[in-house]
């Protein structure tokens, strides 16, 4: 039977905490001056590699990812090991290791705990404080048992200071971010679906100081709601144990937002934008909350059949047009981080047109470069008519909700997941400055909708000849022929009239696993020939 991470490769399985009292410590052996194998009596031991924390104890050996190590501290006389063990597949509780140390001379002891700790954190901050607001009627419902049995030991075991909010009302996460002080916290951890990240991200754009304040403090998410698209795309995960893992092991990784105009209004987006059957599957089945994340695919199915049709005028301004050249934008992307040897999360933003943010600073929301949705169409874009948009989706996400229909289809990302299961644009990147725009003709047979949309598990999708991908840094549509309708921004109802988007790179932050998104890119992104780049 194949084993999980942390547990031992014996049939004996080891309880959660392991009191090692009656061994001591002999020398630490050691490679290039640093101790990484502790040698302990009865034949034991524990053992750094690059990857792992290996507990030899016969007749069996247990293997500890370091991203699975929360915390090592030697007191007194005694080694404290906290780690994350796998308790199922998906779920990870705080377990402990505990040695005492008999030695006089703890110096070695010492310095291998503190080499643990360093290879176990890498680049991330340690005991990140952490502001934590849990919405308990988010999605199914649960959010606040999912935070007090799930994640809250981990976060205490990894020693993060925590001050915990529940929220009673809508809005209310906005109003906590616009007072907040950004200096107190790492990290605004929100327990729910998207929406309070929506609303904190708007709560901090809403503060006088909101540029400070957004490349200050990170967000992070607990998935506790129907939608889990920003934990799917940060954290590869839905479950809110390896969620909260990934926070407390994760770097800060800038984020571009979206500016939404719409009357005289100004709102942030960081998820996507919707109009259409994505946001009809979303909005008009609230109802339907019980049903958690199904209640998109059922939305989504039912209109299908319906094929109706949403008119309007769509302008889009156009950075990279066609697939290949979307496909050498990522591998550009990936090839700096990789010889940055720094992440996505760290790597510099060349292209960015926003100015470096001073200390103390009052800088409210960057200028809009294209205006708004009231003045004239910027110079350059294309106004086109569109009488049977079946669906308009916007963002730089790469997992998203269902969003295939009937009609001439439209869909933009900031991410790339919107649910666990569909990476409808593989190509977008946390942090390149650009949305992710697909088109897909009016005339397709509903049996080719489903197909394409059966093509988005296997990873197919950005290559199906039906589907136009393409790399945007603005647009603006205006329904007609329509009284009322749905329009979705990152999930939330907002009214049923024109609005203008434009994304600012690297405006916002969040807590990433690995410093980007854990989807993967286009099929053979890496692999583009000199025919291709001809051919573009």
């Amino acid at each position: 039977m194949a084993t999980l991470p942390g547990q031992t490769t014996s049939p004996q399985t080891l309880p959660e905490s392991i009191s090692e009292s009656s061994q001591s410590y002999g020398k630490p052996a050691s490679r290039g001056g640093l101790p990484e194998t502790i040698k302990l009596e009865g034949h034991k031991s524990l053992t750094l590699t690059p990857e792992n924390l290996l507990r030899a104890a016969a007749p069996a050996t247990q293997t500890i990812p370091l991203h699975n190590v929360l915390w090592v501290e030697l007191a007194g006389q005694k080694l404290v090991i906290d780690y994350a063990k796998y308790t199922a597949k998906h779920r990870v509780e705080p377990a402990k290791l505990v040695y005492n140390v008999n030695d006089p001379d703890t110096t070695d002891v010492r310095t291998w705990a503190d080499t643990l700790l360093t290879k176990a954190y890498g680049p991330a901050k340690r005991c990140k404080r952490a502001k934590v607001l849990v919405n308990p009627h988010a999605g199914p419902g649960g959010a606040e048992r999912k935070w007090r049995n799930d994640c809250q030991p981990l976060f205490e075991a990894a020693r993060m200071p925590i001050d915990m909010v529940l929220t009673t009302y809508s809005g209310q996460a906005s109003e906590l971010t616009q007072e907040l002080d950004v200096d107190a916290f790492d990290t605004i951890v929100t327990c729910s679906g998207d929406g309070l990240a929506y609303e904190v991200f708007n709560g901090l754009g809403n503060r006088p100081d909101a540029q400070q304040a957004l490349q200050k403090i990170a967000v992070s998410h607990i998935p506790c709601g129907s939608g889990n698209a920003m934990s799917c795309n940060l954290y590869g995960t839905y479950r809110p144990s390896l969620a909260a893992l990934a926070i407390i092991k994760g770097v800060e990784t800038p984020l571009d937002l979206v500016s939404i105009t719409q009357g005289d209004r100004r709102t942030l987006s960081f998820l996507s934008q919707a109009l259409g059957v994505v946001a009809e599957s979303d909005l008009a089945t609230e109802h339907l909350r019980w049903m958690g994340g199904a209640r998109f695919t059922y939305g989504f199915l039912v209109r299908i059949f319906q094929k109706k049709c949403y008119p309007c005028d769509l302008a889009v301004k156009v950075e990279i047009q066609d697939k290949q050249g979307v496909k050498e934008h990522y591998k550009r992307k990936m090839s700096l981080s990789s010889a940055t040897n720094l992440g996505i999360a760290e790597a510099p933003r060349q292209d960015s047109d926003m100015a470096p943010v001073q200390p103390g600073s009052q800088q409210g929301l960057p200028p809009l470069k294209y205006g708004t949705i009231n003045d004239p169409l910027p110079e350059g874009w294309e106004l086109i008519p569109n009488d049977k948009l079946g669906n308009f989706y916007c963002g730089n996400v790469r997992f998203s909700v269902p969003s295939l229909a009937s009609g001439r289809k439209t869909n933009a990302h900031q991410m790339a997941y919107m649910a666990a299961d569909a990476n409808f644009f593989s190509a977008a990147c946390a942090n390149d400055g650009l949305m992710d725009l697909v088109c897909v003709d009016g005339d397709v047979s509903v049996a080719s909708q489903l197909s394409m949309l059966l093509s988005v598990e296997s990873g197919k999708f950005f290559d199906n000849p039906l589907v136009s991908y393409k790399k945007i840094s603005a647009y603006r549509i205006i329904p007609r022929n329509q009284k009322d309708g749905y329009i979705s921004i990152d999930g939330e109802k907002v009214p049923f009239e024109p609005f203008q988007a434009e994304i600012h790179q690297g405006l916002g932050k969040v807590i990433s696993k690995s410093g980007g998104y854990e989807a993967a890119g286009p099929a053979d992104w890496d692999k583009i020939t000199i025919g291709n780049r001809i051919m573009a």
